[in-house]
C-alpha cells in the first residue's frame, strides 16, 4: 500500500499482519479521493477523524493532500501499532491523535470535523451506528462530509444523514453524506 497523492505520495504504508484488518485499495482509495476533490475542492486546513482506521491509509492519505489533522480511532492492537508506525515513517506526530478505543466510546469534540473516514468491518451495520452516535454528540456538524465504506452488496441505512454520491469500486461501495438539513 502506498500513499496516492500529495506532499507523500509513492511512500509506503505498513499494513497489519493476518486478515483482521482489510485495507483501503489503493483503485478504491483513488477513487474516494477524487469524489472528495470533486465537492471540497482540497483538504487545505480540514480537521479529519479515520475510524476504524486499519493501517490509517485513509487519515494519511488526508494528511498527504494538505488536511491540518486527524484523529485515528481504531481497537486492534496490531493495527494501533501500524498507524504509529506509519505515522512516525511520515514524521506526521504533531499533526495526528492516534486512540486506541472503540469509535463508540469517544466523548464529546471540542468542535465538529470537516472530514470523517469510516471503514468498520463489512457486513456489521457499525457504520450506522457509529455515525448515528457522532452525530448527537457533536462530531458531525452541518459542514462535516462523511465517507463511509461498506461491502458491494451492502446498503447502510444513514437515518437523518442524505447522501451526495454513492460509487462501487472493486468489493467494496462508497458512500458519501452530509447530515440532512
Amino acid at each position: 500500500m502506498r500513499i496516492v497523492a500529495g506532499q507523500w505520495r509513492g511512500r509506503k504504508l505498513i499494513v497489519p499482519a493476518g486478515d483482521t484488518t482489510r485495507p483501503t485499495a489503493d483503485r478504491t482509495r483513488e477513487t474516494l479521493f477524487s469524489m472528495l476533490v470533486s465537492r471540497l475542492g482540497d483538504f487545505e486546513g480540514l480537521s479529519v477523524a479515520d475510524l476504524f482506521a486499519g493501517s490509517g491509509a485513509l487519515g494519511l492519505e488526508a494528511l498527504s493532500r494538505g488536511a491540518a489533522t486527524c484523529l485515528f480511532v481504531e481497537q486492534d492492537a496490531a493495527a494501533i501499532r501500524s498507524i504509529r508506525s506509519n505515522i512516525a515513517n511520515l514524521q506526521a506526530q504533531s499533526q495526528c491523535d492516534v486512540r486506541a478505543c472503540s469509535v463508540l466510546s469517544l466523548g464529546k469534540p471540542t468542535a465538529a470535523l470537516d472530514l470523517v473516514f469510516l471503514d468498520p468491518p463489512y457486513a456489521t451495520g457499525a457504520g450506522d451506528v457509529a455515525l448515528d452516535k457522532l452525530a448527537r454528540l457533536g462530531w458531525i456538524g452541518p459542514q462535516t462530509w462523511i465517507s463511509l465504506e461498506t461491502a458491494m452488496n451492502e446498503s447502510p441505512t444513514l437515518k437523518g444523514f442524505t447522501v451526495e454520491a454513492e460509487r462501487k469500486v472493486g468489493k467494496a461501495r462508497i458512500t458519501l453524506a452530509k447530515l440532512s438539513a
